[in-house]
């Protein structure tokens, strides 16, 4: 069954804000301090206009900021040395810090609870006026260093997915009293410094968290959380509550899974979460309507988002751009998860397609989701309306989203055709007919056989460790490839289940 959609060329547009290169994710602080990661950083503000870097562990131990004393009796020595490292390197790349505050150092901390391969601890302060006076020294440093009206532009983020057990050992009384005396802390220095929560996993606890701030008079600038695809909105499975911890890892399901391959392991938890088949593709956009009407005036910031599956190819990409359509105007800004695969939560694995949450690979290889991010960017600010014509089941998978340059003149437009399950996807026989003056069209594609580098890399034996005329070629086979179409104003092309088609209009 053939879709089509029309586009005016020159008809009417709204604005279209990009929200999503507000922010972009990382692993973890130490990595900050590498010089490949701090390349690819820089390359992806360059092409794809992220403007602020969000990340785990800023005051794990392996950062040395709070270091334990080998003498009990000695207080522990404070060293914002490495931060500042980090700090530098944003701001000399023309990028600016989504301070996420995590997580509790060893010399701080009330447990020994660990989170990850880098081991950062996930338990309250054993002393809350030791926190609380620590955070007031870090927000005076930061002052003093880069400037009150700087460090004002920043966010300051309290923990990551705190209503996970594994990222908390706390129930939700816990966070609030942490978010409270962190917040205030921070504003005793400045209060202009902009501070927010919950940082929730699966848009959990806001209406209950601004309750909580409103009732006690906790400063509260914006409202962050996360969500992915795979989220079961229903799901409580190790989620700490009110009154309540969840639990750590079942050993028990960790034994069984040992011995499953990667499939299996990933349908037995899409059974266990009840979300097999079952989330409507829009379920982003659902969630995130209802997280909209429950913060009320204040920003809302989606501090983690990716496709939860299938990172190293097309498939991410055209998550990406349904995404990004659908949820127009609902959020202030969005942080994609993650700018790299360099990556330490299960420590740091070899091979340039691991299926990692990054855009780009070890190497820096762009990857499809990379490539549409900076078609994106170079695309306008102006939407343009596309229009469906007839009726048809492709409608559900094969969509448009059509952008206008104002100052270039150009249109480009993104056909997707994208099921977050792949449930009854199929080719689709795409026509696009334009209206209004055409002089040229430029067609290029990101599907199974285009912009498909992990292709390429198993065409060679899937080598572990490339060298470099391997990775040349990789990097090749990542390119967006336009082809001239010429002035044509009905473009029709096949779309494969999960592809991204742009087409460029001059």
């Amino acid at each position: 069954m053939s879709v089509e959609y029309r586009l005016d060329l020159a008809g009417e547009s709204r604005p279209y804000p990009h929200y999503w290169e507000f922010c972009v994710g990382s692993c973890h602080a130490p990595t900050l301090l590498r010089e490949d990661v701090r390349q690819q950083i820089r390359k992806a503000h360059k092409e794809i206009g992220f403007q602020y870097l969000r990340f785990h562990g800023l005051f794990d131990d392996d950062m040395s900021v709070v270091i334990k004393p080998m003498m009990p009796w000695v207080k522990p020595e404070i060293s914002f040395y490495n931060i500042d490292c980090v700090f530098d390197f944003l701001l000399n790349t023309g990028m600016k810090p989504f301070v996420e505050l995590s997580f509790m150092p060893t010399a701080f901390a009330s447990g020994t609870q660990e989170l990850f391969y880098y081991k950062g601890n996930a338990t309250m302060p054993k002393d809350d006026g030791e926190w609380s006076g620590f955070i007031r020294d870090f927000a005076r440093h930061l002052t003093d260093r880069y400037g009150r009206s700087e460090v004002e532009s920043w966010f300051f983020e309290v923990w990551n997915e705190p209503n996970l057990h594994f990222f908390f050992d706390g129930t939700q009384e816990d966070y609030f009293h942490l978010y409270e005396i962190t917040a205030r802390a921070l504003k005793d220095v400045d209060p202009n410094l902009r501070v927010g929560g919950p940082a929730t996993s699966n848009n959990a606890w806001i209406p209950a968290f601004r309750d909580f701030c409103a009732r006690n008079g906790v400063p509260l600038d914006f409202i962050s959380t996360h969500h992915y695809p795979s989220d079961d909105p229903l799901s409580t499975a190790g989620m700490n509550g009110p009154g309540t911890k969840g639990e750590l890892f079942d050993e028990e399901a960790a034994k069984l899974m040992a011995g499953m391959s990667p499939e299996e392991i990933q349908a037995l938890i899409a059974k266990a979460v009840g979300s097999s088949g079952q989330n409507p593709r829009n379920i982003l956009e659902q969630l995130t309507r209802k997280v909209k009407s429950e913060v009320g005036e204040l920003p809302l910031y989606y501090t983690e988002w990716n496709g939860a599956r299938e990172f190293d190819t097309e498939y991410q990409a055209a998550v990406i751009v349904h995404t990004l359509a659908h949820n127009e105007g609902l959020v202030e800004g969005y942080s994609f998860w993650t700018v790299s695969d360099i990556f330490e939560e299960q420590g740091m694995k070899n091979g340039p397609f691991k299926n990692e949450f990054g855009i780009q690979t070890n190497e820096g290889i762009a990857k499809p989701s990379y490539r549409v991010f900076q078609a994106l960017h170079e695309a306008g600010d102006r939407r343009i309306e596309a229009v469906p014509q007839g009726e048809g089941e492709g409608y559900r998978t094969a969509e448009v989203l059509a952008l206008r340059n104002p100052e270039s003149g150009e249109t480009t437009v993104f056909v997707y055709n994208h099921d977050i399950d792949r449930r009854n996807i199929a080719p689709q026989e795409m026509t696009i007919r334009l209206s209004g003056p055409v002089k040229n069209v430029r067609k290029a594609v990101i599907d199974e056989n285009h912009t498909a580098p992990v292709k390429a890399w198993e065409r060679m034996g899937s080598p572990a460790y490339p060298n470099r005329e391997q990775l040349s070629q990789l990097h090749a086979a990542s390119e967006l490839v336009f082809e001239d179409l010429g002035a044509i104003s009905e473009i029709r092309f096949t779309a494969l289940p999960e592809s991204v088609t742009i087409l460029k209009v001059n």
